[in-house]
């Protein structure tokens, strides 16, 4: 069983899917790569809007989760790299979209000077523990 917690002593969540501990559960950790607003074909989802291009980088990973059983609940550490301070807000919101309050993984968010295209707004980095009783080897 995965354990989530946020001691007395650390700051409040204010609603925001995260916690300040986790413990990882028995099972298989999946590390994935920086997931951006590609598609399929390497073509980016939404150039100019942050707000879409997070909701791709989500999918991308819930796809990734699929293959092998997860579920975005099963995100136990999430690296969210982002350009412009002003699109906080939409990086949030879907966050708070994308993973439940009850399981927000630990998480940290850095602003970064640039991604690997200039069209590139956000990255998430996440990794998650499959549990065995879903675990399986990827199926596409």
């Amino acid at each position: 069983m995965t354990i989530r917690y946020n001691p007395p002593t650390g700051w409040p969540q204010l609603g925001r899917p995260f916690h300040h501990g986790v413990v990882e559960p028995k099972g298989r950790v999946l590390h994935m790569t920086g997931q951006v607003a590609w598609d399929s074909d390497g073509n980016v989802i939404g150039k100019g809007d942050c707000e879409t291009q997070a909701r791709q980088c989500f999918d991308n990973v819930e796809n990734i989760l699929k293959a092998v059983g997860g579920r975005l609940d099963d995100i136990v550490s999430l690296t969210v790299f982002y350009l412009d301070p002003a699109d906080m807000p939409a990086i949030q919101k879907v966050r708070a979209e994308r993973l439940q309050l009850a399981h927000g993984p630990v998480s940290i968010l850095i602003q970064a000077a640039g991604l690997i295209t200039p069209d590139l707004l956000v990255e998430v980095a996440p990794i998650a523990v499959i549990p065995d009783a879903r675990f399986h080897e990827p199926r596409y």
